[in-house]
């Protein structure tokens, strides 16, 4: 399987769900990425990319250890 070095944010946001469950919108991440919180990016002009590396660290962030109970 061929991975996208980098991703657009639309693409980072199916990326999110996709690989890990974690619904996270495009404004959701523009909105981190202004504020803080969310998964590192680089930018290519006005046009933000992000890395898969970087996005499954950042969702592994938000991520409990395994519970067997609550």
């Amino acid at each position: 399987m061929f991975t996208k070095p980098r991703l657009r944010r639309d693409e980072a946001s199916s990326y999110l769900l996709e690989r890990h469950g974690i619904e996270r919108k495009p404004a959701t991440l523009a909105k981190l990425a202004s504020i803080g919180g969310g998964p590192l990016f680089q930018k290519a002009g006005r046009f933000p990319l992000y890395s898969p590396t970087d996005l499954d660290a950042w969702a592994m962030s938000l991520l409990s250890e395994p519970v067997r109970s609550t």
